[in-house]
């Protein structure tokens, strides 16, 4: 997919999410701690997934697969990514989100010292 179109996605999503009925009445400041606190529970999400397969809780042996536990991570990094949306829903022109998290990377990646 390309980027212009992903990251216009990841924006009507965060918009949709906020426009939705229940979030429409809640103070800003609520809605913004649930979109952040709901990047916990998403990775919450993930480490269920990565118990279910490597068969870590006996009762339940192997119960998820390694495309369910990607998918879980995806929602993570999605999650992410539209509470950044909403965090910046007041900029005059819309962050690139995409450009956001690369230079995140290059910055993390030169800490690192691999860039």
């Amino acid at each position: 997919m390309e980027p212009d179109r992903t990251n216009a996605l990841i924006h009507a999503l965060s918009s949709w999410i906020d426009q939705s009925p229940d979030n429409l009445h809640r103070d800003p400041e609520a809605l913004l701690w649930g979109r952040v606190a709901k990047v916990a529970e998403e990775a919450g999400e993930a480490i269920s997934a990565l118990v279910g397969v490597t068969g870590q809780n006996p009762r339940k042996g192997r119960s998820a697969t390694r495309q369910e536990l990607e998918n879980e991570l995806l929602d993570v990094a999605l999650t992410a990514l539209t509470a950044l949306a909403h965090l910046r829903a007041d900029d005059p022109r819309p962050a690139d989100l995409l450009d956001l998290l690369a230079g995140h990377v290059e910055a993390v990646a030169r800490r690192a010292g691999l860039a």
